[in-house]
């Protein structure tokens, strides 16, 4: 599944125009890199987010075409942000 519409299925974006935007505005990486929108997610990638001043960071679970809001959150792990040293 393509990472903009990964982002909005597990709801860590609202909609896919706007995660195609982060993804497009280097706000996103995986693994550690910057990401396209077209970028293929498999299980146990580490996708970042950036929002303005705050950042998530995620561990995928499962890649499913559809999901509710109740299985929306079982999608992912939620990460400690990244440290710098």
């Amino acid at each position: 599944m393509r990472l903009d519409k990964y982002l909005k299925v597990a709801r860590l974006i609202k909609r896919r125009t706007v995660a195609n935007e982060a993804c497009d505005g280097d706000r996103v990486t995986v693994n550690g890199k910057e990401a396209k929108a077209s970028y293929q997610v498999k299980v146990g990638d580490v996708i970042g987010v950036t929002f303005g001043n705050r950042s998530l960071r995620v561990r995928v679970l499962s890649v499913p075409e559809f999901a509710t809001k109740e299985q929306a959150a079982l999608l992912y792990q939620e990460l400690p942000p990244e440290t710098k040293e």
